[in-house]
């Protein structure tokens, strides 16, 4: 009997399979906020990762992430999955100390399947200098995997989506169309190469953009994630009481994303993201870059404000680190978010 693939026991893969956002928010209003100074980020407002503040110099960043598989390597799927997760904290300007699995596995496959999603999530953990320490594994016809990272940073050093000002830059430090080209795999439609280069961005953790840009004190961090671009630039618009203007063609790409984007390739997450923000968008962009900006991504890059005037400075920076930064709009008087 042939073993199936990952994907194909898996309904959506990655960050695409991910509640839609306005669902969620409807389901943690039912939460009554924590009444404690020490939850520094909480539900009011939710953000990429709980912190709280354990003394004068530290605090906890706490997070959960998992999903199905995007790929069909296993230890591919691990590292993946773990960078995704581990990536929440360096959204929170904090760094990992220690990850919990979180398993859901279908007892008909071989347990050495699982054993290298665990060896490759253990490798991503490893270097973001945390601990995999355990976890919990339960039976699922789907496979799911992820972690729950603790991670550590100074009180005075967290970094929230609620932060930016008029006058900011809008920067991002990842191209985007993970779920263009994992979507246009699972059809048979990707080219040569376009796996591998979403493969290349979703192995790929947070940490050293994060290092490069704490100097520089941005005013609003969060990760690119399900949500897609717009989803995630319409909630830190909508938190800090700005507008967002996205600028079209400055709007990083994998190879053959925006190719795919305008040979009609969408995944779900697509149609939830803009039932999520798309009342707060104002797009003059053609139908492929709306796409690229909706789609969801999987382990995705920062999106960062931080004042214009250190613009100069901050690119040489990432550029003498070999790490790419696109600056991709401004941050105005208003609110919402434009794309044009």
């Amino acid at each position: 009997m042939t073993q199936p693939t990952l994907t194909s026991l898996a309904k959506a893969g990655g960050c695409a399979a991910k509640y839609s956002a306005a669902r969620l928010e409807e389901l943690l209003s039912g939460i009554v906020p924590a009444d404690t100074a020490d939850l520094l980020v909480g539900l009011d407002p939710a953000d990429d990762a709980a912190v709280y503040r354990l003394d004068d110099t530290t605090a906890l960043v706490f997070t959960v992430d998992f999903f199905p598989p995007v790929v069909d390597d296993p230890w591919t799927f691990g590292r993946i999955a773990a960078t995704n997760a581990l990536n929440d904290v360096y959204a929170m300007g904090g760094r990992p100390l220690l990850a919990l699995s979180v398993t859901a596995f279908p007892e008909e496959l071989p347990t050495s399947v699982l054993g290298e999603i665990l060896a490759g999530a253990g490798a991503a953990t490893r270097d973001a200098g945390a601990i995999l320490a355990g976890g919990h594994t339960i039976r699922d016809e789907e496979p799911k995997y992820g972690l729950a990272v603790v991670g550590t940073v100074h009180p005075d050093g967290v970094w929230r989506k609620s932060g930016a000002q008029a006058g900011d830059l809008v920067a991002l430090t990842k191209p985007l169309g993970t779920g263009l080209v994992l979507q246009a795999v699972r059809d048979g439609r990707a080219p040569d190469g376009a796996l591998d280069a979403a493969v290349a961005a979703m192995t790929e953790l947070n940490e050293q953009a994060a290092d490069v840009l704490r100097p520089f004190t941005p005013h609003a961090v969060t990760d690119v994630t399900g949500f897609g671009l717009l989803g995630h630039a319409h909630e830190t618009a909508e938190r800090s009481g700005v507008h967002i203007s996205l600028e079209a063609d400055l709007l990083p790409a994998l190879p053959a994303a925006l190719e795919l984007a305008e040979a009609g390739v969408r995944t779900g997450g697509d149609r939830r993201n803009r039932d999520f923000a798309g009342d707060h968008v104002r797009s003059t962009a053609s139908e492929a870059v709306e796409a690229l900006a909706y789609d969801p991504q999987t382990a995705g890059g920062l999106l960062v404000t931080l004042p214009r005037d250190k613009r100069v400075v901050l690119e040489a920076t990432f550029a003498g680190a070999g790490l790419p930064l696109h600056v991709v709009g401004n941050v105005e008087p208003g609110s919402g978010v434009s794309l044009g």
